[in-house]
């Protein structure tokens, strides 16, 4: 499938060059509910912290709930754009891989 993730990855940066794509996955020992759609384009200009706030909306997580959002098993700034993040954690396919859990650990929680 890395073939064809690249190709995708490539046209859509061709189509839509301010934007990044982006697959959302669910860590595996969470609690937090699955989310319906992994799949985003998102606003280069986007801070992470905008970002996990379109994640927390997409898995409809009670505000008292916390949520992390780690690139490559990392918790990158809130501030940090979208687009500096892409460019130093995309995968070879072209797509920037998040994981998004319920607590600050990753892996045995």
């Amino acid at each position: 499938p890395t073939g064809r993730r690249q190709a995708e990855s490539a046209r859509i940066r061709e189509k839509y060059s301010d934007r990044i794509p982006v697959i959302v996955e669910k860590a595996d020992k969470t609690d937090v509910p699955e989310i319906d759609k992994k799949k985003y384009l998102v606003p280069a200009d986007l801070t992470v912290g905008q970002f996990v706030y379109v994640v927390r909306k997409r898995i409809k997580l009670s505000p008292e709930k916390a949520i992390f959002v780690f690139v490559k098993n990392t918790l990158p700034p809130t501030a940090s754009l979208m687009s500096a993040i892409y460019e130093e954690n995309k995968d070879e396919d072209g797509f920037l891989y998040m994981t998004y859990s319920g607590e600050n650990t990753f892996g045995s929680a």
